[in-house]
């Protein structure tokens, strides 16, 4: 025998065994690869909502609607896309960059000549291929509106208006790319009254939802008399697009943007010490008063926060009501109050803020119509919700009653029971196959549903049917005649549907 040849082969069987497994383990890991790629996803900053999350939405928009038809304002709705001309420079520069913009239908890129492309100039390009984009916010597109059916509106029009909006946002916690706004408006009237109101709405729709506040108030008025004081009045956006950021980067990286947009020296020095007024309202107003008693602008915000703190002190208000003068809001478009609302148990960023804008249906052909609105910001408010445990006591389920199905002929007599339960506005459904009761239960207890209807032979006999109550586990034999005002004791009609 050849020893040196059998070990020869041993050696290359052993070599091909190895090359076979690793040749298997690779094939192995491209195909995970490839199928990890291809498993179904959604774009970074947006989420599905199971059932149990969007009943809480519901519940959330349910409530802030209550608040906003108390008051006399009327729905609306926009298309989720407008033209891009209706949203850039609205926004400011930042603002801008955050737009989705839509691709033009069919070969957009066919009107774009190919020095142009060969610059790749991304906002240039843009613009060529975008006509449209996502909106930004509710308010330009409800501005829009205004002008586009001013014959159809009686002023002042008081609108209300739930949707989502998109923004090309870095995702983080509390901060996505769809998100839904819920806003509340009222244009064609430059009363203060409607800036008290909104606070007013402000503070019963987080007394409904349980959450502690703490609302804080500035006037872009005063903000523009400040950027007079310290002789900059031509950087007003600079100014309170940096101001805006305090919270979030402190006072050095504030001074350092505002030194890069060209601010002097002197100029940001002088900034500073507004920055820095402390005390209570009057104490903080006395003190701007002795520092812009040369702008009338400024003087003129002033005037406006005394008469609206005198409004509050008259009222009954439970949310604290602050005025904080590094208040910015960054938007261009504000003019007057400003308006920002705060969880005072969770750290987020506001869930609440809005203000006045003295022009903005201007832009779109429709001068000296004064507005003011707030805009209510659900994703955020929910999430301060389930921080603080407040969905525990919200209904679980959409349905109150569970029918079992017992087959053909049990489900004609059941038929007739839903029937009756739907004429009650009872939330109800039957079981759609006869299945084993266990397992009809199990779906019952996974749905959340607290009474269960058992209707087989011996109950179509008696004419009567057993309800068993889940949290229990207790049965009750009721007349089929009485088990209607059995349920209408059992189910608040808050809970009942509304047909």
């Amino acid at each position: 025998m050849d020893f040196g040849a059998s070990f020869h082969n041993f050696l290359l069987s052993t070599f091909s065994f190895l090359l076979l497994s690793l040749y298997f383990c690779l094939y192995t890991f491209v195909f995970y690869l490839v199928t990890m790629s291809s498993k179904p996803s959604i774009p970074k900053g947006t989420r599905d909502f199971s059932t149990e999350e969007l009943l809480k939405r519901e519940y959330i928009f349910e409530n802030i609607k209550d608040v906003f038809r108390l008051y006399g304002y009327q729905p609306i709705e926009t298309p989720a896309m407008e033209n891009l001309t209706t949203l850039l420079g609205k926004y400011g520069d930042e603002g801008d960059k955050l737009l989705f913009r839509i691709l033009n239908s069919g070969d957009f890129i066919s009107s774009v000549n190919e020095g142009d492309l060969a610059k790749l100039d991304s906002g240039k390009l843009s613009s060529m291929i975008c006509e449209k984009g996502l909106r930004y916010d509710l308010t330009v597109p409800f501005a829009r509106y205004v002008v586009q059916h001013r014959d159809e509106i009686a002023f002042p029009f008081k609108r209300y208006q739930i949707q989502p909006v998109w923004r090309a946002d870095r995702p983080q916690k509390g901060r996505y790319r769809e998100f839904f706004q819920c806003d509340v408006d009222v244009i064609g009237s430059s009363s203060l009254i409607n800036e008290y109101e909104l606070i007013r709405i402000i503070d019963d729709v987080f007394k409904k939802l349980s959450i502690s506040t703490i609302i804080k108030i500035n006037n872009r008025k005063i903000l523009a008399g400040i950027a007079e004081y310290i002789g900059e009045s031509g950087r007003i956006v600079d100014i309170t697009v940096a101001i805006d950021k305090l919270d979030k980067i402190g006072i050095e990286n504030v001074n350092a943007e505002l030194n890069s947009k060209g601010l002097s020296e002197a100029a940001i020095a002088n900034l500073e010490p507004f920055l820095h007024i402390n005390g209570n309202t009057s104490d903080k107003l006395k003190r701007l008063s002795e520092l812009l008693s040369e702008s009338e602008t400024g003087m003129k915000g002033i005037s406006e926060l005394l008469t609206l703190f005198e409004y509050f002190n008259n009222s009954s208000l439970t949310s604290e009501i602050e005025l904080d003068l590094t208040l910015a809001r960054g938007l261009n478009y504000y003019t007057g109050a400003i308006i920002e609302v705060k969880s005072k148990d969770v750290l987020i960023g506001s869930i609440c803020g809005g203000g006045r804008y003295d022009n903005l249906t201007g832009v779109f052909g429709m001068e000296g119509v004064s507005g003011v609105g707030v805009s209510f910001g659900a994703d955020r408010i929910y999430d301060v919700m389930n921080h603080l445990n407040l969905f525990d006591n919200l209904k679980g389920s959409s349905t109150d009653v569970l029918i079992a199905n017992f087959g053909e002929e049990e489900t004609k007599y059941a038929l007739k029971i839903l029937d009756q339960l739907h004429g009650l506005n009872i939330k109800s459904e039957l079981y759609p196959d006869p299945a084993k009761l266990k397992k009809q239960l199990s779906y019952a207890d996974s749905k959340k549903i607290p009474y269960i209807i058992i209707a087989g032979e011996d109950e179509i006999s008696k004419n009567t049917l057993t309800i068993k109550i889940m949290s229990s586990g207790e049965q009750k034999s009721i007349p089929l005649d009485e088990f209607s005002s059995f349920f209408l004791f059992e189910i608040p009609k808050s809970h009942r549907g509304d047909f």
